[in-house]
């Protein structure tokens, strides 16, 4: 038996996940990830811990795969071993197929920005551009917004929002629909702000704003690439209001013909796919 290991080095937070080789069969093992703001100090904290915690000794490691901003500061092998640069889109749509089953999709993948990748099963990785609107965003205007630095405690306040203190509706400009586009629709993302609004209101416009942004660039993309289907990852995924809104996006299929998904592990699906690189 032998393991690959594949390390995502970002910015403030750093993944690390392997794959077990026995034969022809390989499972993987459960992903992990650390905070900390020194990339060379997070990449060496997360294979000790993943190796630590997984019963792993140097020898059983065959490689050492690894992406991410913060990857271009290891310069040199991993406690002896040779580590292999991956281009992160090719991780992004390497794992994004991996863990959907599919064998073509538009792979997204939303972090502190947003990266939108053409992904096909015969390796062809195209890069579709991106936006900067991400978890940055997030963060950044709950900061100013909210005084609000914890995730939690933004989803938490997003809980019992409500959009029509925040967002202008396209019902709220129209008597009825306009053409295919529901009274539902956002017409402006914070343009009904009320005088009444609370940070719960602020926390769900904010939320809806940048997912809402995420989801149109991506049909846009989805469409010049041929494709129907869009698997969504990253950290953001882990968002509750994540799932919501794109299950939202879901039900007006008929107007923009794309499928969204977020598999299983979607937070961990660039790192996955750096990984799989090596096998």
């Amino acid at each position: 038996m032998s393991v690959v290991i594949g390390i995502d080095v970002g910015g403030s937070t750093t993944k690390i996940v392997g794959f077990r080789k026995d034969g022809e069969k390989m499972s993987l093992i459960e992903p992990q990830f650390v905070r900390a703001n020194d990339p060379l100090t997070a990449c060496y904290g997360a294979f000790g811990k993943f190796t630590d915690e997984n019963g792993l000794k140097i020898s059983d490691v065959e490689k050492v795969m690894m992406t991410g901003v913060g990857a271009s500061y290891v310069k040199r092998n991993l406690y002896g071993l040779d580590c292999v640069h991956v281009p992160e889109f090719t991780s992004i749509g390497r794992g994004g197929l991996y863990l959907s089953g599919l064998t073509e999709a538009l792979v997204v993948s939303m972090g502190t920005g947003t990266a939108l990748v053409h992904a096909k099963q015969n390796g062809e990785m195209r890069y579709l551009g991106g936006t900067g609107v991400g978890g940055g965003t997030i963060m950044g205007l709950s900061r100013l917004l909210l005084q609000a630095e914890s995730i939690e405690h933004i989803a938490d306040y997003a809980e019992t929002g409500d959009l029509s203190k925040i967002d202008l509706r396209i019902g709220d400009i129209a008597d009825e629909n306009l053409a295919i586009l529901s009274r539902e629709l956002t017409a402006s993302n914070f343009g009904n702000v009320s005088d009444i609004a609370t940070r719960e209101d602020i926390a769900l416009g904010i939320l809806n704003m940048v997912f809402e942004t995420i989801g149109m660039v991506s049909v846009f993309a989805a469409h010049e690439a041929g494709v129907q289907d869009i698997i969504l990852t990253g950290n953001l995924t882990r968002f509750p209001h994540c799932e919501k809104k794109f299950a939202e996006l879901n039900g007006l299929r008929k107007n923009y013909g794309v499928n969204f998904i977020i598999p299983e592990n979607s937070r961990f699906s660039t790192v996955i796919g750096t990984a799989l690189s090596g096998l």
